[in-house]
């Protein structure tokens, strides 16, 4: 039996899956928790990410798993390469895959070489989620690329890549979260 999801949709049946089967997955970037953990300040799960693929996250697995960064991209990439070092499973959701570039150090300079420099010992299972394409009305900056390094479907590729611990970067148009 087939049914339809959108993107975001998919992307977040994906990461309800593999949180509840493994309670190392965890998921952080900025508005993944939408301002949750607020609720002193009447914000609860409002946003769930730039297109709402993390929407629900929060109430359903807690403040301590689903953190909302500060705008650091390097920050908060640098973070999930140390959670995933120290045998967590962190999905960094990037608003846009132009940011990447001021977050390059933690992803090239460490993650990429942590299971060489500790003699193959060393596992990084780090998934890093991010969007592609204009088009959104976000303005100047996010989803100028002239090429997407990679549009995939979703599900797929998340739910690979978290049920195997291996690393993934799915990306998807800006546009595709409604489709």
């Amino acid at each position: 039996m087939s049914r339809e999801l959108s993107f975001a949709e998919a992307i977040n049946e994906a990461l309800h899956i593999a949180m509840k089967a493994d309670d190392d997955v965890i998921v952080l970037g900025e508005d993944v928790a939408g301002g949750g953990g607020r609720q002193d300040q009447g914000i609860e799960d409002a946003w769930g990410g730039p297109f709402g693929a993390t929407r629900g996250l929060i109430g359903a697995f807690g403040p301590a798993r689903v953190r909302d960064t500060p705008i650091s991209e390097m920050g908060f990439l640098g973070a999930a390469v140390g959670a995933a070092a120290t045998g967590l499973r962190p999905v960094a959701e990037l608003m846009f895959i132009d940011f990447l570039g001021v977050a390059l150090d933690p992803l090239l300079n460490q993650a990429s070489k942590m299971r060489y420099m500790f003699g193959g010992k060393a596992r990084v299972p780090l998934t890093v989620r991010t969007n592609v394409g204009a088009g959104n009305r976000v303005g100047d900056l996010p989803g100028r690329l002239d090429r997407a390094l990679g549009l995939s479907g979703p599900y797929d590729d998340l739910a690979t890549g978290l049920r195997e611990a291996q690393d993934v970067g799915p990306c998807q148009h800006a546009l595709a979260a409604s489709i």
